[in-house]
């Protein structure tokens, strides 16, 4: 990275999917423990960051329903860098929003990523990828995540991230994907109390995640489609309805599945063909009308 101060900088912030999300059980601090494969898309929002002439943070929003007071994670993530880096020039940000919030994508991890990188330009870069990605755990559990460049593997809470090999990652960047959120959000913390009560039935024993995910690994003809699981699924799936409804509509029209992100409620699913995935949205549209939000995406990573 090139170490010259910058006035204004200008960052992609990607948005993720989990490709396999097994939820092993919840910890003594509230938090849960998880296993999880996750792959960053070519979609996501967009950041601009200026020097100020104050010691201030500054954000707004082409979408008027995101926060920009203290609340949002791009003011969080500046402040984090602030206090670690000793840098305490004031920054506006510009935060072009494309990724839906109460996805299961990313949401506000994406952009607190975005601002870290982003300080750490406008500061002359003196902090390590390393160092960013550290910081960011304490804004958000899936925040380190968005430091990476290829699919990982990531444990714990969010924080523990395996970078998956390339001839592994070859399975799935690249990869054309349907992204679809319906005309309703989910709330992360009453998802994680759904699969937590009244009791841990959905909670997919360690062992188990750990080796269907070997499985997949290791069989180098397996399809990204063989991770498919999601310990969300049943609890969401009990109280949100729409959502197994269309499962089951688009197995019997088109024999493809489709699978939650995150604690979503937005989904994804694997087309055969660009004129399949049109008319998967096509279905989509017809039983969700015209608010859900639908976006063709692929894979990305770097093989090298």
């Amino acid at each position: 990275m090139d170490n010259e101060a910058l006035e204004r900088v200008k960052e992609f912030c990607p948005a993720k999917l989990n490709l396999f999300l097994a939820v092993t059980n919840r910890r003594d601090d509230g938090f849960h423990e998880l296993v999880s494969v996750v792959s960053q898309i070519d979609v996501g929002d967009t950041l601009v960051a200026q020097i100020s002439v104050d010691s201030e943070f500054e954000l707004s929003c082409d979408d008027v329903s995101v926060p920009i007071d203290q609340s949002n994670l791009v003011i969080q993530a500046a402040e984090q860098f602030r206090v670690r880096s000793g840098w305490n020039q004031g920054v506006k940000f510009e935060l072009r929003k494309v990724t839906p919030m109460g996805a299961g994508l990313g949401g506000g991890s994406i952009d607190a990523a975005g601002a870290l990188r982003a300080m750490n330009r406008l500061a002359g870069a003196p902090l390590s990828q390393r160092e960013l990605a550290d910081i960011s755990v304490d804004i958000g559990s899936d925040c380190p995540l968005f430091f990476a460049e290829s699919p990982v593997v990531i444990r714990g809470r969010g924080e523990h991230i395996e970078p998956l090999r390339p001839s592994t990652c070859a399975r799935l960047v690249g990869r054309d994907v349907l992204v679809v959120k319906p005309p309703f959000g989910i709330n992360t913390g009453w998802a994680y109390g759904r699969l937590a009560e009244p009791a841990p039935q959905d909670y997919m024993p360690k062992s188990d995640a750990e080796q269907h995910l070997r499985d997949w690994i290791e069989d180098s003809n397996a399809a990204p489609e063989a991770l498919g699981f999601n310990s969300f699924e049943r609890p969401i799936g009990a109280k949100f309805a729409a959502l197994p409804a269309m499962a089951e509509n688009l197995r019997e029209k088109f024999g493809r599945t489709l699978h939650l992100s995150g604690s979503g409620s937005a989904c994804y699913i694997w087309p055969r063909a660009e004129s399949e995935s049109a008319a998967i949205a096509e279905a989509i549209r017809a039983d969700w009308g015209s608010k859900v939000w639908i976006i063709s995406a692929k894979i990305v990573g770097d093989l090298a």
